[in-house]
């Protein structure tokens, strides 16, 4: 019996689909090349890795965007055997040494720009002794570093009955967690890990990918595996197009408009700054079916608006790093087919149901089994073959987020009588106040339904009497106004909530903080809140 590894993930597309297309965006450029040359140059990259000493053991870190020489150390560097380990770009310097040092990184491939200026500053902190950037040429540099270019030309591609020999035990890929609430842990995945989480995005119960698709994943390729799109679309055999580094809304549009986009996805700040785009400049979304969101919810009415005005469909999914991104999609169930729209965008607006091989619990603070009444919260509990059981070098984290075999979220949930489940907030994130939870969620979406709020976070500030109160801060479109007592009495009026929920403050701000992969930094926003009553 074949073990399951990404041997056949490559065989697939190069055979099957030779002459489909990967469209790149990189910083030179557009590159659009086939399937066929994407495979020959996989090929020459894993000789480079094998003839350098890389293999089972090893790991091979890459500090870059969305491109198809990123999409090719994808397939390179576990086909070779080594582990391939993406470090967030944008992090800031303490948590990159961290990482790196942690991992114990052996070669870094950065891109040019930014990533390459950082580990430039950071080369006498770092344990690797060699960099590969990935573009046609080096920097001006003192560091050992070799053109991603010139290290496939001095290497022919190696055969593929001589490519390394595959366990699937054996890892393949690695990623951090945000370290929003401390040092990021490290979360390895293993090639059978990656071949079944990828066959389960692949599914129609997950993204539903064919090779009729044209994919572009906005989401960062630092981030979970870019949501196990490069793995899960290569196998369907999709078109795919990378919009590289630091894509604008301009930038994301003109590839869905000349490369027919059908599916895409990202976070809601992306979706909600291109509807601002396009409202401003106009644009042509026809080829756009759906649009993959996650992080944090969309807007009912930014979901509305892509559905009357373009008939795109956008879907809610959730994840985290420890189930390798994808564990959940919102879609109507076939029986629901003859509900009204109202009754569907209800279960579109949640997170969904649970992907295929995932089982689920909600557990409440006395570890019971909460019903699934849509109404009784608790924390999500998982387990399945695409979650992990421990984190890299941090037994401390591993059993307070490990019991048994189920993986505790910190998220924190309800369940339908349907089955879908919905995040009503982080467990790190709900607001406790007077003994009673209220949802910054649920704050926040209710905020950006208003027609004059772009971006919208709530966050738990101390109070004397009620332990919490919710605090929001609100970011207006342009050319739009409003003030605090207005927003005060559209809330009272959309909540289905007692009085209590409503903010005590709503203060309007330039910005919103975000993290590396744009969902709102709300230990950011806390901070700068604190310089501001530290001010008054």
């Amino acid at each position: 019996m074949t073990d399951l590894t990404l041997r056949p993930f490559f065989w697939r597309p190069t055979n099957l689909y030779p002459e489909t297309r990967v469209v790149s965006r990189t910083h030179d450029g557009i590159t659009d090349y086939t399937y066929a040359a994407f495979g020959t140059r996989v090929r020459s990259l894993v000789a480079a890795l094998v003839d350098r000493g890389f293999g089972p053991g090893d790991r091979i870190g890459t500090v870059g965007w969305n491109h198809h020489r990123h999409f090719e150390t994808y397939f390179a560097a576990p086909l070779s055997g080594a582990q391939l380990h993406t470090i967030n770009a944008v992090l800031g310097d303490e948590d990159i040494v961290h990482i790196v040092e942690d991992a114990a990184d052996d070669i870094l491939f950065v891109d040019p720009g930014d990533p390459f200026e950082t580990i430039e500053r950071l080369w006498d902190d770092l344990p690797v002794n060699e960099v590969v950037v990935m573009a046609d040429a080096v920097p001006d540099t003192e560091i050992d570093a070799v053109a991603y270019e010139d290290l496939l030309d001095a290497h022919d591609p190696i055969a593929d009955e001589q490519l390394p020999p595959l366990e699937e035990d054996l890892p393949a890929g690695m990623c951090y967690t945000s370290g929003t609430t401390g040092r990021p842990k490290g979360v390895e995945y293993t090639q059978k890990m990656i071949y079944a989480h990828a066959m389960m995005v692949m599914t129609p119960a997950g993204l539903n990918i064919d090779e009729r698709d044209v994919v572009m994943p906005v989401v960062p390729m630092f981030h979970v595996n870019s949501w196990e799109f490069p793995y899960a679309a290569t196998m369907a055999g999709a078109t795919q197009v990378y919009p590289g580094p630091s894509p604008t809304s301009a930038d994301l549009l003109e590839l869905i408009e000349r490369e027919g986009v059908t599916l895409t996805a990202g976070v809601p700040t992306v979706w909600i700054n291109l509807l601002e785009h396009i409202d401003e400049h106009g644009g042509d979304l026809s080829s756009l079916e759906r649009i993959v969101v996650g992080g944090s919810a969309a807007p009912e009415d930014v979901m509305r608006r892509y559905a009357d005005e373009f008939d795109v469909t956008m879907e809610h999914a959730w994840g985290m790093t420890e189930t390798m991104s994808i564990g959940s999609v919102s879609r109507p169930k076939s029986q629901m087919d003859d509900w009204d729209r109202g009754r569907k965008y209800d279960k579109r607006k949640k997170q969904g149901l649970l992907s295929p091989g995932l089982e689920m619990r909600v557990v409440n603070d006395a570890g019971e089994d909460v019903p699934w009444d849509g109404q009784a919260v608790g924390e999500l509990w998982v387990r399945g073959p695409t979650v992990v059981s421990e984190y890299y070098n941090r037994p401390d984290a591993t059993a307070d987020d490990f019991e048994k075999s189920w993986l505790k979220t910190g998220d924190i949930v309800t369940v339908d009588e349907d089955g879908y489940l919905e995040v009503v907030d982080r467990a790190k994130d709900v607001i406790k106040s007077g003994g009673e939870w209220i949802s910054s969620i649920e704050l926040e979406n209710a905020l950006m339904a208003h027609e004059a709020v772009v971006e919208a976070a709530v966050i738990g500030v101390p109070h004397e009497t009620w332990q919490e109160r919710p605090l929001a801060c609100v970011v207006l479109g342009e050319g739009r106004d409003t003030d605090e007592e207005t927003l005060q009495v559209y809330l009272a009026a959309e909540l289905d909530q007692p009085d209590w929920w409503l903010p005590d403050e709503i203060r309007t701000v330039e910005s919103i903080p975000k993290t590396a992969t744009g969902k709102f930094d709300k230990k950011g926003l806390r901070d700068r809140i604190d310089m501001v009553v530290d001010d008054e």
